[in-house]
């Protein structure tokens, strides 16, 4: 079993960054593949960014250029980089994890709690 642990949501201003942080632990090996989804009101989730534990990276076209994901592998820890946040990105963002053997383009296998984001204009 995996859990996952997420931080640094909150309330930002349009224009604004923020940094979502995601740890993994349990009895895994080290899951290749992490990353985060979003589901705003009235929508449904979204894939928003993935990593492989090799650096390989996946945006979805509305955060690209705004967005960067990143990973410590030794701590199994994946971050969320926001910049220039924009009303449409308010959300509550899921990490997810895969299995270890698993591709970029696999879908998720554990799922942390969620954490809201919420951007005001």
């Amino acid at each position: 079993q995996v859990q996952l642990v997420e931080s640094g949501g909150g309330l930002v201003q349009v224009g604004g960054s923020l940094r979502l942080s995601c740890a993994a632990s349990g009895s895994i090996s080290r899951p290749n593949v992490m990353g985060w989804y979003r589901q705003g009101p009235g929508k449904q989730r979204e894939l928003v960014a993935a990593i492989t534990g090799g650096g390989t990276t996946k945006f979805a076209d509305s955060v690209k250029g705004r967005f960067t994901i990143s990973r410590d592998n030794a701590k199994n820890t994946v971050y969320l980089q926001m910049n220039s946040l924009k009303p449409e990105d308010t959300a509550v963002y899921y990490c997810y994890s895969s299995l270890p053997t698993a591709n970029i383009a696999s879908p998720p296998r554990y799922w942390g709690q969620g954490t809201q984001v919420t951007v005001s204009s």
